[in-house]
């Protein structure tokens, strides 16, 4: 919901840095990598109960996650830089909940499965939905600079973010925080599946 917003206000600065990094040679592929280590660095602070660390981490793992589309389109976007960017994203939001978990099973291991079974769902019918688009040959004018077809909802990466911010911040309250993030993403999940039934309606069957 509110990453188209924030991509527009972000995007002078990213485009500045990711200048620099392609005049000393950087490529996008790197700076992928780099931010999912980074990301995942912080996603193991929060394993050992460092959540303020863990949520520095967190955020320069994202801003290298903004940068590594900037510099592809400075250079040369590639179907393997897009395929490498979504996989890692996808990994590094389930190493957050992980984390939580193992930093306190008791109180939060419930509350983690609940919320990687609601991003599994907003996951599977995000990629579900760009797979059929690409053969329909459709094209999202929301987003025309993603790699493939960007179907929003009310939880996309910043709300995802601002979550585990917050989470973060009060620890003691992740249980509540992942619940309540999870019936958001249950209400994704039912605006994307609309949204596939109608814009995917007709045409070919089943892959």
């Amino acid at each position: 919901m509110l990453d188209r917003r924030l991509l527009g206000w972000f995007q002078p600065v990213l485009g500045a840095i990711a200048r620099a990094l392609v005049a000393r040679g950087v490529g996008a592929d790197a700076v992928t990598l780099a931010g999912f280590a980074i990301g995942l660095a912080g996603a193991a602070a929060i394993a050992w109960q460092q959540p303020l660390p863990g949520l520095a981490l967190l955020a320069l793992g994202r801003l290298c996650d903004g940068l590594d589309g900037a510099v592809a389109r400075l250079t040369k976007p590639t179907d393997r830089g897009a395929f490498l960017d979504i996989t890692l994203d996808f990994l590094f939001y389930a190493s957050v909940p992980l984390a939580f978990a193992l930093a306190d099973p008791a109180a939060n291991a419930l509350a983690a499965a609940v919320l990687l079974a609601a991003f599994i769902g907003t996951g599977s019918s995000f990629l579900a939905f760009a797979v059929l688009a690409e053969r329909r040959g459709l094209h999202s004018s929301a987003y025309p600079s993603k790699g493939l077809y960007y179907l929003g909802g009310l939880t996309e990466g910043s709300e995802t973010l601002i979550c585990f911010a917050l989470m973060c911040l009060w620890p003691a309250h992740f249980a509540a925080l992942a619940c309540g993030f999870a019936a958001l993403c249950v209400l994704t999940i039912a605006t994307r599946l609309y949204a596939g039934w109608s814009l995917l309606g007709g045409g070919r069957g089943p892959l």
